[in-house]
């Protein structure tokens, strides 16, 4: 069951320019890390019980570069937050959605995460979330 959104995620070519965008809006950066299995470096601002998530490619091989090199920067995916992610994939994948994860992967913030393909979903990544229990 989907409970709500986690985060927007928006590819940027530079980091430091876009968090200050968003300062100047007056948010505030929430932490930076870097993914080195995603090739990504990732700045985390909270907007309410939401996130953005502004994503920079450490490689010209990571998902991220390729996203910017072929539609340029911009939303690049929608997360929404599950019960049992586990579930959510099963009960998607029966009802013909097309899976790029169909297994969970460790995610950001201490949640397991698993992306449905946009050809499924209206041309848009959606990033299904869990948080994982302590």
């Amino acid at each position: 069951m989907i409970k709500s959104v986690n985060h927007i995620g928006i590819a940027v070519r530079d980091l430091n320019k876009a968090i200050g965008f968003y300062k100047k809006l007056g948010l505030e950066v929430e932490g930076i890390e870097i993914f080195e299995s995603q090739k990504v470096r990732v700045a985390f601002i909270p907007v309410g019980d939401v996130r953005i998530e502004l994503l920079e490619a450490t490689s010209d091989e990571s998902a991220i570069a390729k996203f910017i090199e072929k539609k340029g920067e911009g939303i690049h995916h929608i997360a929404l937050d599950t019960e049992n992610l586990t579930s959510a994939l099963t009960r998607s994948e029966s009802e013909g959605i097309h899976l790029i994860d169909r297994t969970p992967r460790s995610g950001a913030h201490n949640t397991r995460i698993a992306f449905l393909h946009p050809k499924s979903t209206n041309g848009v990544l959606l990033e299904l979330c869990e948080k994982q229990k302590k």
